[in-house]
């Protein structure tokens, strides 16, 4: 095999992500890989809180200010370690690979009630709206819906090193298990939480599901 595609799923020490690859063979230990990863981030003070009414609203985050979206694009290389010489042998590789991200903020909206006599309001965090984000008048949280439209971006860059463990090396079909850590820079500090430090840096481990194929390189003969 010459070639493989796969999608995978990885939980971080941070967040979550979900990635497609390519990946073509150069030699038989080496393969260039080209990897585009979409990713959360999220700050380690989330909590959810129940909303405050039995009836009404969603629970919500209390203090979260933004949504924390990672688009990646990267180049790297595999290379095999080992490998057992038979169709269900486990090869084992190394993975490094690095890039650049797009971030994307979204603002996070809340519920919140005005008086008792009057109904609820959409509320994201400014100067003007912190009393009323960060009160006990919160109905909860407005779902996934809202700010699509605000988004602002962070660009960045990232690199990545990991071991995957590849079932069945020689199988036409990929299951593999990816477990690393990567370091991902932006340009401009990171404001995901309400009087919580931002950061410009993060630093994360991560362990991943990979499922795809593999094929041959077909050449025509003239």
């Amino acid at each position: 095999y010459h070639k493989h595609s796969l999608f995978g799923v990885q939980a971080r020490t941070n967040g979550y992500g979900v990635f497609f690859e390519l990946g073509q063979m150069k030699t038989n230990r080496r393969t260039n890989t080209y990897r585009l990863d979409f990713t959360e981030i999220k700050h380690p003070k989330e909590e959810k809180s129940a909303n405050s009414s039995l009836f009404l609203g969603n629970p919500y985050i209390y203090g979260k200010q933004n949504y924390f979206y990672q688009l990646g694009l990267g180049f790297g290389q595999q290379h095999i370690l080992g490998q057992k010489g038979n169709k269900n042998g486990l090869a084992v590789a190394a993975i490094y690979n690095g890039g650049l991200i797009l971030g994307m903020l979204r603002p996070y909206y809340i519920d919140v009630r005005d008086s008792l006599f009057t109904n609820g309001k959409v509320i994201k965090y400014s100067p003007a709206t912190s009393r009323q984000f960060l009160g006990t008048g919160i109905i909860g949280g407005t779902g996934i819906g809202k700010g699509w439209n605000e988004l602002s971006i962070k660009p960045g860059a990232f690199v990545k090193a990991a071991l995957r463990f590849d079932y069945g090396r020689f199988n036409e079909s990929v299951k593999a298990l990816e477990a690393g850590i990567s370091v991902e820079f932006f340009g401009s500090k990171i404001p995901i939480m309400v009087a919580q430090k931002e950061k410009n840096l993060y630093f994360q481990g991560y362990i991943a599901l990979m499922f795809g194929k593999r094929s041959e390189e077909h050449t025509s003969e003239l």
